[in-house]
């Protein structure tokens, strides 16, 4: 249960963006509004984490990540903002995104779709189609941005699927803010040329506040608590609740933009949240993710940092605590290891494919395993 409401969190603070990221790019030219969130973003992340220690065989792999989900969804996601409205982004891309990762999942032969995963991701889909329809036109340049939308969901379903094998050896934390800090980089670099266009002089408190708002929230808390649920969850479980997306994201719209909601949009968002909520609440039961406590035997020894290590102390710690919302129980295999230690979990290759409850509980289990082997070394960072 808490795990979903983690999931309904970040997916309002991402619904929340599509207007504010809207009203910047009408401020300043879209890369350069791209580029002031997560450079907003990566500096509270710095200095929220410490800079936690990333090992130096993980830093292609992270930089990868960050090319794709921050460098690559931006750069597409501004440009379509400013040649389409945000209600359409607010639809297309929670949209599309869930349905690439199941798609991939299911190709590759880790996603097994049951008939009632299958019937939540209908409903969800359908009620996307109803809120498309919905919308009213906005002009010629809109198909366009509408395609670019998709390439940018396209971006967010790969930065998912290839950031879960990194999350089952490095805490979500680490992963999400050495991949932001390279993605900002890079947006950096595209919008270096449209910088001199920009009148800062004239950019009221408006802007620079709904800057801090998009940079703290949507990006660094937003995107550090989405890699924790993949973690826990797995990418199928965390992309899923991405159909809640545009609810919030058209309400915003209309209360900061003046866009209207039809009631023909208003049936779309119920089918989104019937479906969104059908797939996660299966997809958490499989794989073992519902409220339960660890038992106590489960503990680190006292001669380590425990598993729960938290962020040292200071104002910022307690914005990127989830212990709160951290209530996965651990999996019967791993409770077998009361004095033992824990089993290494078995990624090795089978004739027959795993169901998607035994891939992300797997993932869930190995995400502990990798962090708890490194608390040892002295690390303080975030719990996994």
């Amino acid at each position: 249960m808490r795990i979903r409401l983690l999931l309904i969190l970040v997916m309002a603070l991402w619904g929340s963006a599509f207007a504010s990221s809207k009203a910047a790019v009408g401020n300043v030219p879209h890369e350069v509004a791209g580029f002031l969130r997560f450079l907003i973003g990566a500096l509270v992340l710095l200095v929220a984490l410490r800079a936690p220690r990333l090992p130096a065989a993980e830093v292609p792999r992270v930089i990868g990540v960050g090319m794709v989900g921050v460098f690559g969804y931006n750069a597409l996601f501004f440009l379509a903002l400013s040649l389409a409205p945000a209600a359409d982004g607010s639809v297309i891309v929670p949209m599309a995104a869930p349905v690439c990762t199941v798609a991939v999942g299911v190709l590759l032969g880790r996603v097994r779709l049951s008939g009632a995963r299958l019937l939540g991701l209908a409903l969800a889909a359908a009620g996307g189609i109803v809120f498309f329809f919905g919308i009213p036109d906005t002009g010629d340049t809109r198909l366009l941005g509408d395609l670019l939308f998709l390439g940018a969901a396209a971006c967010w379903s790969a930065y998912t699927l290839l950031g879960a094998p990194l999350l089952s050896r490095l805490p979500a934390a680490t992963v999400t803010v050495y991949a932001t800090a390279a993605g900002a980089t890079a947006l950096g670099l595209l919008a270096a040329p449209a910088l001199a266009d920009v009148r800062w002089s004239e950019l009221g408190l408006e802007f620079w506040l709904n800057q801090a708002y998009l940079g703290a929230l949507p990006t660094a808390l937003a995107y550090v608590l989405y890699y924790h649920a993949v973690g826990r969850v797995g990418p199928t479980t965390a992309t899923s609740a991405m159909f809640l997306v545009p609810a919030f994201g058209l309400t915003c719209a209309w209360a900061l933009l003046g866009e209207s909601i039809a009631p023909l949009q208003g049936i779309g968002a119920g089918l989104m949240f019937v479906g969104a909520w059908m797939n996660t609440r299966l997809a958490v039961n499989d794989s073992g993710s519902e409220d339960a406590t660890p038992p106590a035997n489960d503990s680190a020894p006292a001669d380590r940092a425990p598993a729960t290590t938290m962020i040292e102390s200071g104002p910022t710690a307690a914005v990127f605590d989830t212990t709160a919302v951290d209530a996965d129980p651990v999996p019967d295999h791993d409770r077998a290891t009361a004095s033992g230690g824990r089993p290494a979990v078995d990624w090795a290759p089978s004739t027959a494919a795993p169901t998607s409850a035994e891939f992300d509980s797997a993932a869930a289990a190995s995400n502990r395993t990798a962090y708890e082997v490194d608390s040892s070394h002295g690390s303080n960072r975030l719990a996994h």
